[in-house]
């Protein structure tokens, strides 16, 4: 299990580095393009679609992850979970498009939304379908532990949006532009997607399959509870947007969204862990491996924290520089809010392998419980700070809610049965962090901005891996075999066999 867990990590972060890649480049080309404005709207529209698709695909692409991972001794146990869910997820996706082209051609949209968004929801009713099966086809293959084909085409897809959305928004498109983007690369990642489903199972005779002998009432309880979860997940990522977007104005909206985008930079190592885990842990649980889940949970907490600590520390030192740089002079606006989003995106991290392996045992009560409180925690600070504060209101509410994920996730796996900080170190890295900070803020503030941003990643890092291990929140013996399992082990071994043999001894 630890070799497959290794390899499915690696095939995700494999393709979160090739999606982090196309967004640092296309992020700011973006914002560019459509200006403050015209990004706050899209900003709005993503959060409103993101939020619509909860009930229409998360129980759906949560379940069939989980379930298809599953060891169950039933007769063509995948065949028919599968055509289950495929059923399930065009249905819900027919109404959920159906739904939105209704509110829009009534004129609700225009009246309690706005007149300027109106034109975009026949869009959005359009991606409601192919979001829909994107994401399923992407956690079938996940669930059949296919991550090597999963996030290659997730990557691919998001190589053809900006090859579909750049150009209509260059050619004056604007918003919509970047709609009819996702939408058709949206089509082609479906169809891919499809074709490699095919390959393991036949989709003509899983949806023609009879979902008779399956645990109908364990499937659909998962299902609804996994909606709840959702929901309330994405409640802490988008209702500051929304909420923003009601009290301020557009402009506000889009330096936020600029803020927060740089923020979830930070996630891209955590993500890959917890879409990974979610259907390793399954298998774990269902062999009730208990002290197995504690211990990779635990050392995946503890590696979370120190790669996202040291990015954080790198991101606040260099804010002031970087942000401009990145979105042009327009966004420095947005370099507040980052500042004070960074100790909760942290927070967050942590909470990620620790909910994802809780979501493996299949008992959502508790982590919907913990979810619950951060997320209820978060709308009402927001409602209290933004029409006080505006964008950094927004970001310190939304700070404390993240944040708070990590502290409620812990108790939530403790009454579970397992422990994630069990071999996490906290103390350790804590001690780290405060004595690499030094330095990391030390070198902007001595140097010039173009020397701060070439010196302080490979320095802070240095002096951040000489700290952990100084400190021993890291082990070089677990970093050995760690990194036995990538492909750097041969070189590795070489370096070692050098070491050994310039010290006087040969093993």
């Amino acid at each position: 299990m630890q070799r497959s867990i290794l390899e499915g990590f690696g095939a995700i972060l494999s393709g979160k580095v090739v999606t982090l890649a196309v967004g640092v480049l296309t992020t700011p080309i973006l914002y560019r393009l459509l200006g403050p404005s015209a990004y706050g709207v899209y900003a709005f529209l993503l959060s409103t679609f993101a939020l619509y698709m909860i009930f229409v695909s998360s129980g759906v692409t949560e379940g069939v992850r989980k379930f298809l991972a599953e060891d169950r001794d039933r007769p063509d146990w995948e065949r028919r979970v599968l055509g289950f869910y495929l059923r399930l997820a065009l249905v819900l996706a027919l109404v959920g498009a159906g739904l939105l082209v209704a509110v829009t051609h009534t004129g609700l949209v225009a009246r309690y939304v706005g007149p300027e968004f109106a034109p975009y929801f026949g869009l959005l009713a359009a991606m409601v379908v192919l979001a829909q099966f994107r994401e399923i086809n992407r956690r079938t293959l996940m669930g059949f532990g296919l991550e090597r084909y999963s996030e290659p085409i997730k990557a691919g897809n998001r190589l053809l949006f900006v090859a579909f959305a750049i150009p209509l928004v260059y050619v004056g498109h604007g918003v919509a532009g970047v709609l009819v983007g996702t939408v058709l690369a949206n089509a082609i990642a479906v169809t891919a997607g499809l074709v490699v489903i095919h390959r393991e199972v036949s989709i003509t005779d899983a949806v023609r399959s009879s979902a008779a002998a399956l645990p109908r009432r364990s499937l659909m309880s998962f299902n609804t509870l996994s909606i709840v979860l959702v929901l309330l997940m994405m409640s802490l990522y988008h209702v500051d947007i929304l909420l923003l977007q009601w009290f301020t104005d557009s402009t506000s909206v889009g330096h936020y969204k600029a803020a927060l985008e740089m923020a979830e930079f930070l996630w891209f190592v955590p993500l890959a862990i917890q879409m990974v885990f979610v259907q390793s842990m399954s298998n774990l649980w269902s062999n009730d491996r208990v002290a197995r889940v504690t211990k990779v949970t635990s050392v995946s907490t503890r590696y979370t924290f120190l790669l996202t600590a040291v990015m954080a520390l790198g991101l606040a030192a260099l804010a002031d520089v970087v942000v401009p740089l990145y979105y042009g002079p327009r966004a420095e606006p947005a370099v507040a809010p980052l500042l004070v989003l960074l100790p909760g995106a942290l927070g967050f991290a942590l909470a990620r392998p620790i909910l994802a392996a809780s979501q493996g045992k299949g008992d959502l009560v508790a982590p919907i419980a913990a979810t619950g409180v951060a997320a209820g925690l978060n709308l009402g600070l927001n409602l209290l700070l933004i029409p006080r504060y505006g964008m950094v209101g927004a970001a310190a509410a939304t700070s404390v809610g993240y944040g708070a994920m990590f502290l409620f996730h812990v108790a939530s796996a403790r009454y579970l049965g397992f422990d994630p900080l069990a071999d996490a170190r906290l103390a350790r890295i804590a001690v780290t962090v405060a004595l690499a900070a030094a330095p990391i803020f030390a070198f902007p503030a001595v140097m010039g901005d173009p020397a701060a941003l070439v010196v302080v990643p490979p320095v802070g890092l240095g002096a951040f891996l000489a700290c952990a291990f100084a400190t021993g929140a890291l082990d070089r013996a677990e970093v050995r075999e760690l990194l036995s399992s990538t492909p750097l082990a041969p070189y590795l071994a070489a370096v070692e066999r050098r070491l050994a043999t310039d010290g006087g001894y040969d093993e």
